[in-house]
């Protein structure tokens, strides 16, 4: 098991804190392992195991289906006697009402509770009626490229020596710990891709057409880091002979989103300093979701470099924004309280450098601003503007 010390970090913050601990994320990103990577990390601290129930909840388990009611009894039963007790509960959004259950453990016994889930039923509004203020998100992304790297340490490889074939593979962990060549990595993530659009979206909400369905995510994933609208969706399946409402892609699109498939970029108004509704952007979750449907194409580097780098910001903890400075566009603008970056992304900075200093040069502020790119000679600093290599920007080496 290879430690994944950014989400145990996490967890040990929030450790006895009166909040229950909600790890979000896509299928097979990992959230069951940091489960026992907390496991290991509680029993080294000196916690009981039999203070320890790890619960795992599944489709397959409960095919019968089970209530609120059934997995609170379940989980007291295992309380047997006084002192506090640590709730690891896994893909709990499979047990309908688990966010009553929840709320009754943590309000009726000494416990600190972690929970994870993986689409849509575990962002249900459900979640502030019956947690309001008592809860924490602490999103799970596929692999970085630091923890690529750990998943590969047999290699010998440095991080940025692995980063092209990160860009290729992506960073699902199942694909990350094995030694497997493109296409069989590719049919593993079209596995878990399948796995999602069918069982978390397409059954749960009883598309009808599911052919339909699968063109719109198909148009949305070739379209990763362009804007476009739910009218431009409606209007290119018109001009293939199918008919969808502007209304039901929205609800592709959320579904799409609480299935942390896609992740929605908003544009911030760096003159007017506030968040626009229109021209939003989104990126996917992994690469190789997007490659294991369309195979890989290096004209579609550039817009993975985007993609990457956003995930990247993400997982630093920043709100992430598309920067709109009059007619100029900064790729992305990364607030954390009162720190906040520029970024631009480009893969060649040669063909593109006048444009995309010039850019961020206009921002007049004294917040760093830096250009990542894929040119190994261009790093260095223009006018403020710090050039820095994909790889080392991943890496915090900037």
């Amino acid at each position: 098991m290879v430690p994944r010390p950014h989400y145990l970090d996490a967890l040990r913050e929030y450790r006895d804190v009166p909040l229950v601990k909600i790890l979000a994320g896509i299928r097979r990103s990992g959230k069951s392992t940091i489960l026992e990577m907390l496991r290991l990390d509680l029993l080294e601290s000196g916690v009981p195991e039999n203070h320890i129930i790890n619960m795992r909840y599944t489709s397959e388990d409960f095919s019968d289906g089970m209530t609120d009611k059934d997995m609170y009894v379940g989980i007291k039963e295992k309380m047997q006697d006084g002192g506090r007790y640590y709730l690891l509960l896994d893909e709990v959004q499979e047990v309908s009402g688990w966010e009553k259950a929840v709320n009754s453990l943590l309000e009726g016994f000494d416990t600190d509770i972690y929970v994870t889930g993986s689409n849509s039923k575990l962002m249900s509004s459900e979640i502030s009626t019956y947690l309001t203020g008592r809860y924490v998100t602490i999103p799970v992304f596929t692999l970085s490229l630091q923890e690529y790297a750990d998943f590969k340490a047999s290699s010998g490889k440095s991080p940025k020596e692995l980063l092209p074939e990160y860009i290729r593979m992506g960073g699902f962990p199942v694909v990350a710990l094995g030694n497997f060549d493109e296409n069989s990595a590719y049919q593993i993530v079209e596995g878990i891709y399948h796995s999602v659009i069918t069982n978390d979206i397409a059954r749960r909400h009883n598309i009808t057409n599911p052919d339909l369905f699968n063109r719109v995510v198909r148009y949305i994933v070739e379209n990763v880091g362009k804007t476009f609208s739910a009218n431009a969706i409606v209007k290119f399946l018109k001009s293939e002979g199918r008919s969808l409402t502007v209304e039901t892609v929205y609800n592709y699109i959320e579904w799409l989103e609480k299935a942390f498939v896609i992740y929605r970029c908003r544009r911030y108004d760096l003159q007017g300093k506030s968040v626009l509704k229109t021209q939003e952007k989104f990126y996917i979750a992994d690469p190789s979701l997007k490659y294991c449907i369309m195979g890989f194409n290096l004209k579609s580097v550039a817009a993975m470099l985007e993609n990457i780098v956003y995930f990247e910001l993400l997982r630093r903890g920043y709100e992430v924004y598309i920067g709109k400075n009059e007619s100029k566009e900064i790729d992305f603008v990364a607030v954390k309280r009162d720190e906040r970056i520029y970024v631009q992304v480009c893969r060649n900075l040669p063909e593109d450098s006048d444009r995309e200093i010039a850019n961020l040069l206009e921002i007049k502020d004294h917040y760093p601003k830096y250009i990542v790119t894929l040119d190994d000679l261009a790093a260095g600093n223009i006018d403020g503007v710090r050039i820095v290599h994909l790889g080392d920007f991943l890496c915090g080496k900037e």
